[in-house]
Order: structure tokens, then C-alpha cells, then sequence
């Protein structure tokens, strides 16, 4: 499905292409990003977004609040964190050549950087 939305407000239909592709409607009430690849939304009211798929049907959009971590859920100790480094770097060693030479994103060095700030505060 292409990345496409409706802004109701005014009515705007926009789509992103590209990944870097970040496009918003004419008053500013929504924009997307992602292309292809991810579906990324910025909004001011939900209300006012709407994804258009292929067809040009308008969907409306439900957004569920996440209530984040549940007290349940057990946090990793030091070394299934190292354990996750480790699979990490054997991940990122493991791409071919040519992926290797190509930048990688903040996403990707953010969440690097979690990973390594999370073990050094578990360091006894």
C-alpha cells in the first residue's frame, strides 16, 4: 500500500515516496514520511488524519494510547543486555559488504546508544 493521507481540514491529499520523503498537507495539520518503507505520521489532531490506500478509500485511523511498561514486565539483567550487544554487533557484522558501507541512521545509532547506556548504569 502506497503511503498516502487526507488531511480534514483541508483537504489535502498527500503521499511520501521515499524513505526521506517527509511531506505535509497545505495548512500543516498532518504530515507522513517513510515512503514505501515506514509509515511515519505527524499530526496535531488525529482527528482531522485519514490513510488513503491504493483505491483512494479513506480509512479512518484508530489510535490506541500505549499505557507503556507494565510493572510485571521483568527489565534484563546485566548480562542479557550483553548478551543483546553481542547479537547486535553480530547482526550488524554478519551484513554484506556493501550494506556496510552504506550510513546508518539515528534510529539505528539511538538505539545502540540505549543499549550501551542501559549496561554501563547495571555495571556493579
Amino acid at each position: 500500500m502506497r503511503n498516502r493521507a487526507k488531511c480534514r481540514k483541508c483537504k489535502s491529499v498527500i503521499e511520501s515516496l521515499t524513505l526521506n520523503d517527509h511531506v505535509s498537507c497545505s495548512c500543516g495539520e498532518i504530515s507522513i514520511s517513510g515512503g514505501l518503507y515506514e509509515n511515519y505520521v505527524s499530526t496535531l489532531n488525529y482527528d482531522n488524519f485519514l490513510r488513503v490506500d491504493d483505491e483512494n478509500n479513506e480509512i479512518i485511523v484508530k489510535v490506541i494510547e500505549s499505557e507503556g511498561p507494565h510493572e510485571t514486565e521483568k527489565k534484563p539483567d546485566h548480562d542479557e543486555l550483553l548478551a543483546m550487544l553481542d547479537r547486535m554487533i553480530d547482526s550488524y557484522s554478519s551484513l554484506p559488504e556493501n550494506a556496510m558501507s552504506t550510513p546508518i541512521t539515528h534510529y539505528d545509532f539511538v538505539s545502540a546508544l540505549m543499549l550501551l547506556s542501559s549496561i554501563v548504569k547495571r555495571i556493579p
